[in-house]
Formats: structure tokens, C-alpha cells, sequence
């Protein structure tokens, strides 16, 4: 039996996989199609983790006029070897440059890291290139070289290299941004967005716009900035998306590919379940599977939610924090398996304050929904692609509403334990903390039942939280079902004080739920243990029954 290769994870250098003799699904036809493809600037967009910076790499090892003849051999046996666009390896001068990881807490921290990147880019070439350059060129290298540029000079450091590298090699330059959008969501998160626009607006720009030393710029991100400045004058430029049918193929992992991989180590078995977990993102018309998740379930050998724990949220946080009950009545209907009907710009103003519209644009192209359907232009339906995201978002939207997982913790074992108090206690303090977030209309109790389905997500793998179920006689508001039948279950009848007394409204639900049969539903599943509760709602003060 022929020994299994490794699996590359988190290695993200294409040159490392392949000496290293990592396991690799060939993406390198994504070299030919940039090379067809007339654009001078192409921008790629796509969620974290989808292989943007693997294909970066890819492509710095292939057109990189340094050490050609090493770099030829890693393309043995790779599509890109047998097309007649070979030729094209080895020609060009390349700056690669990866914007991760900026993401100070101020501006001056920011500048900072640029800084340091703009040394590592210039302590490539120093003493190698100077003998070439005049006085003032050699002036100008060893401030970028030495750290000593400041925040103008920065703005002009790529384009300055690419007219060194075009002057040593004789040769136009092929610059590579990967995740270009990185720094200016940090800096909106961060609260200094306008000093880092106006910043990007001439580091990018002086590098990709009319620069004579340039032959082609490739940038990577998550989404389109509308007001970064740097594509209003590029008339040349393509931004492909996930809309776009083209290149669609060469960001995450198509089924064949997800196939094969399950064959090579023996779990094809698991196909179906894998497909449930990390399928169903659509890029243009292909079906795209997750390739970190793919790669964790390959090393692991179990489903779990791997992507989910890798990316920052803290844009998305923020935006579900100050979004109304609108947004968590779509949320809670996507939880449902439903569709949305959203409106996709394709071009996110951070620097205003940001719509609801911009969330769901902004979770479509972070990868935690994906189109179904096309309306129009610019209308689609949604939905949140599949069980890993489903995960996230359920614990997502109890740790932002409910302020952190302790309570649904602490719940739990009240539930498990048949702890009274305590369950009462925690229903108790989800409604003081959390009710602010929802509308208040007197007129019914559906607020606090949204409250109360939304919070229960989290209970995920101790209860199933069924809400509105049709059971006996009628529909309960809240069935809590035990995934082992042996643990006891609750049947949550909800109402609104209204002009009646406390104890008649708390008795009319405890009556409701035993005249309408609503525990037929668990003990037709052999469910024995039941508790009834009836909770009374004022505003922010919660009145409870058990019986």
C-alpha cells in the first residue's frame, strides 16, 4: 500500500506544498485563464480561506524572473506544463505583497506595519540592485529599506519598485496584493477609516494607475470597497466576484476534486455528510465546496465547524448588534432552511453608516451565505449555504443578543437537571438583557417568542427548540425536545400581561397547553418526563408557572 501524502494545513506557499510533497489539487488552468484574459488589473473576490493566497503564491512562483529554471521543475506534471502559455513562466519581475495582519488598533500602528512589509519587499533586493540605481535612487531605496519613510513616502513605495526592478531586469513588472481589503475593514472596525482611505487611495493607485512599469496587477480581497479610491480611474480594470462565471472554478473545491480527495484517504463513505457540512456555496454557475474544512475533515476524520473558528467577525458583529427585529426575523428564517430576498450592490461604503443591505451583502461575500437564485441585476435570493454555517450563525446570534455564552451554558444544565429555578432564572435575565434589541408592539407576544426561539439555537446537540409546531390540538410556542429521550422535555406557552391579572394569564396558558394536547407530539416520540411552563411577559419583567 502506497503511503498517503501529508496534508498541507494552514501552509499556504505553493512552493512549500510541493517540495514538501503536500497533498495538492491542481488549480494551475487559473494561470492560463489570467493569461487570456486581456485586463490589465483583475481584482478576485471571495470569502477567507477560499485559496486566494495559495493561488497568489502560485502565481508569484510561476512568472517570478528569479530563479526561473528552480521554480520551471515545480510545475511538473500540472496543466499548466502542457499549455502553450509555458512560455510565460519565468519572464517577469514580481512584488507580492500580503496586506494580512495590519490590523493595528490606531493608524499610527497601522503605518507601522506597512511599513515593516515595505522593508521585507526592498530587503529582498538590497545590495543586489543598488549598483544600478543613481544617487537619488539609491537615496530613495535605503529610506524604504532602512524604515525611515514616512506616511507620503509609503504611498509611493510599490510604484518606485516596480520602475527599479523594470530598470534591473529590462522587463515590466507583475504585481500581486493579496488581500488588499484587509487593512481597510480593520480600520473601519478600528475607527481611523478616513486616514487609511486616503492612505490606500495613493499606495494602491500610484502602483496600478498609468504606471509605464507595469504589466499586470492581480488583487485579492473579500469585498469591493466603494470609496477606496483606487479603482475610480482604472478603466481597465475586472473585478470578479462569486456572480462572475468566469475564474469560478479556481477559488475553493469542486465535487470531482472533493471526490478524489475523499477516495485518496479512504472515506468516501462520507460523501453525503461532507457535501451537507462544507457544500453549497455558488460561484458563478459552479458548486463550491470549503478546501480549509475539506482539508481539517480529511486530517480529523470528523465533521465539525473548522472555517468558522479561523475568520474575524467583528465587522458582522457589530452590524447584527445595532440591526432591528427585522434583520433576526430573516436571520431566524434562514436558521429555518428559508430564502431572502436581498439587494447586492456589489461595492460595500464602509465610511457610512451601513444598512441592512450592506450586512447581507457583506455575509454573502464573507462566505457566510450564497445566492440561490438570481432576481435581477442586483436582487437575489439567499440562504445560508450549509450545516458548518448553520452552526456559526446560531451561536453567532446567541453570543452578540445574549452577550456571551454563559447563559445558554448555564441553561443547559438547568434543562438537562430539571433545575426549575434556574431555567426561570435564565429566561429571566435573557429578557432583561437582551429584550432592548427587539420591538416591543403591545399587541402581541410574537417579540418575546422570537427572543426566546432565537436564544434556544443554542442549545444545538442538548434540545431540539421546535417553535410554532403543530402538536395535538394546536401550535405551542415553544417545544424543547430532549435529542435523548431518557432527559425531560418543556412545553413554553407565552403571553403578553394585558388587563387581566398576572395569575389569570399565567393559568390561561397552563390551561392552553394541557386542553390543546400540546405534549402529543413527545409522547408519541416516547418522551416521558414533561414540564409545562407559562411565562407572562410586562416589558422587561418575566412572570412564570410550572406545572
Amino acid at each position: 500500500m502506497l503511503k498517503q501524502k501529508k496534508l498541507g494545513l494552514g501552509v499556504e506557499d505553493f512552493k512549500e506544498i510541493i517540495t514538501l510533497d503536500y497533498y495538492y489539487i491542481d488549480k494551475t488552468k487559473f494561470i492560463e485563464e489570467l493569461l487570456l484574459d486581456g485586463a490589465k488589473i483583475k481584482l478576485f473576490c471571495r470569502p477567507r480561506r477560499f485559496g486566494k493566497t495559495l493561488n497568489m503564491s502560485t502565481l508569484k512562483y510561476f512568472f517570478d524572473i528569479k530563479n526561473r529554471e528552480e521554480n520551471r521543475k515545480l510545475f511538473n506534471g500540472l496543466y499548466i506544463e502542457n499549455s502553450p502559455l509555458f512560455i510565460e513562466q519565468g519572464k517577469y519581475p514580481i512584488i507580492f505583497i500580503t496586506m494580512k495582519g495590519i490590523d493595528s488598533s490606531n493608524w499610527n500602528g497601522a503605518i507601522k506595519n506597512i511599513r515593516d512589509k515595505i522593508f521585507e519587499l526592498y530587503n529582498e533586493y538590497d545590495g543586489k540592485i543598488n549598483h544600478i540605481l543613481t544617487d537619488n535612487e539609491n537615496k530613495v531605496f535605503n529610506k524604504f529599506a532602512g524604515k525611515e519613510s514616512d506616511e507620503e513616502e509609503l504611498k509611493t513605495s510599490l510604484s518606485f519598485l516596480t520602475s527599479l526592478l523594470y530598470k534591473y531586469y529590462n522587463q515590466k513588472v507583475i504585481v500581486l496584493i493579496d488581500e488588499y481589503d484587509s487593512p481597510i475593514i480593520s480600520a473601519y472596525e478600528n475607527g481611523y477609516y478616513n486616514e487609511a482611505i486616503n492612505f490606500f487611495k495613493g499606495f494602491y493607485g500610484n502602483v496600478l494607475k498609468t504606471n509605464e512599469y507595469l504589466h499586470m496587477g492581480i488583487l485579492t480581497g473579500i469585498v469591493r470597497v466603494a470609496q477606496a479610491g483606487i479603482f475610480s480611474d482604472l478603466n481597465n480594470i475586472e473585478n470578479y466576484t462569486i456572480f462572475n462565471k468566469k475564474y469560478s472554478q479556481h477559488f475553493g473545491l469542486l465535487e470531482d476534486e472533493v471526490k478524489k480527495a475523499l477516495q485518496y484517504y479512504d472515506v468516501s463513505y462520507k460523501l453525503e455528510e461532507v457535501k451537507s457540512w462544507y457544500n453549497g456555496y455558488k460561484f458563478g454557475d459552479s458548486e463550491i465546496y470549503n478546501p480549509l474544512s475539506i482539508l481539517k475533515f480529511l486530517s480529523t476524520q470528523e465533521l465539525g465547524a473548522y472555517w468558522v473558528n479561523t475568520s474575524g467577525n467583528t465587522l458582522i458583529k457589530e452590524l447584527l448588534k445595532n440591526s432591528d427585529k427585522t434583520v433576526f426575523d430573516i436571520l431566524n428564517n434562514l436558521f429555518d432552511g428559508k430564502e431572502t430576498v436581498v439587494y447586492i450592490s456589489q461595492s460595500i461604503a464602509l465610511g457610512n453608516n451601513l444598512s441592512p443591505d450592506d450586512l447581507w451583502e457583506l455575509l454573502l461575500f464573507s462566505g457566510y451565505l450564497t445566492t440561490k437564485e438570481k432576481i435581477d441585476t442586483n436582487t437575489y435570493f439567499v440562504r445560508i449555504p450549509n450545516r458548518e454555517i448553520m452552526t456559526f450563525f446560531k451561536n453567532l446570534f446567541v453570543d452578540i443578543i445574549f452577550n456571551g455564552l454563559g447563559t445558554i451554558s448555564r441553561l443547559k444544565v438547568a434543562l438537562l437537571t430539571k433545575n426549575l429555578d434556574e431555567i426561570i432564572s435564565c429566561l429571566e435575565n435573557l429578557v432583561l438583557n437582551a429584550m432592548s434589541a427587539y420591538d416591543t408592539d403591545k399587541r402581541y407576544e410574537n417579540p418575546y417568542q422570537n427572543l426566546l426561539a432565537g436564544f434556544l439555537h443554542g442549545l444545538e446537540g442538548t434540545y431540539f427548540s421546535i417553535p410554532n409546531f403543530e402538536s395535538g390540538d394546536g401550535r405551542p410556542d415553544i417545544v424543547l425536545k430532549p435529542i435523548y429521550k431518557n432527559k425531560p422535555a418543556y412545553i413554553l406557552e407565552l403571553k403578553r400581561l394585558k388587563d387581566r391579572a398576572v395569575e389569570k394569564e399565567l393559568d390561561e396558558a397552563l390551561n392552553q397547553i394541557k386542553v390543546n394536547r400540546y405534549d402529543t407530539l413527545l409522547k408519541r416520540e416516547g418522551i416521558k418526563d414533561i414540564t409545562n411552563i407559562a411565562l407572562v411577559f410586562d416589558k422587561k419583567r418575566v412572570y412564570s408557572k410550572i406545572q
